[in-house]
């Protein structure tokens, strides 16, 4: 793998030069935004399906094997 790494560094090197870059005006884009909408989408509907099973549940309390005096 550090091989593969070590060759890899020199052109990665190079097409950041090419492409010119300012590394404090990347931001993350409509790719970045997509992947966040997604994620957000994917909790609530994860969370609305918890309830919805959580609502089926209809737990009572066995009483105490034990009596108290």
């Amino acid at each position: 793998m550090a091989l593969v790494n070590a060759s890899l560094a020199p052109a990665a090197a190079h097409l950041t030069q090419l492409a010119d870059f300012d590394q404090n005006k990347v931001t993350p884009g409509l790719i970045g935004f997509v992947v966040f909408a997604a994620i957000g989408t994917a909790v609530w509907l994860l969370m609305k399906s918890m309830n919805k099973q959580f609502q089926k549940i209809d737990f009572e309390e066995a009483p105490s094997s034990k009596q108290q005096d």
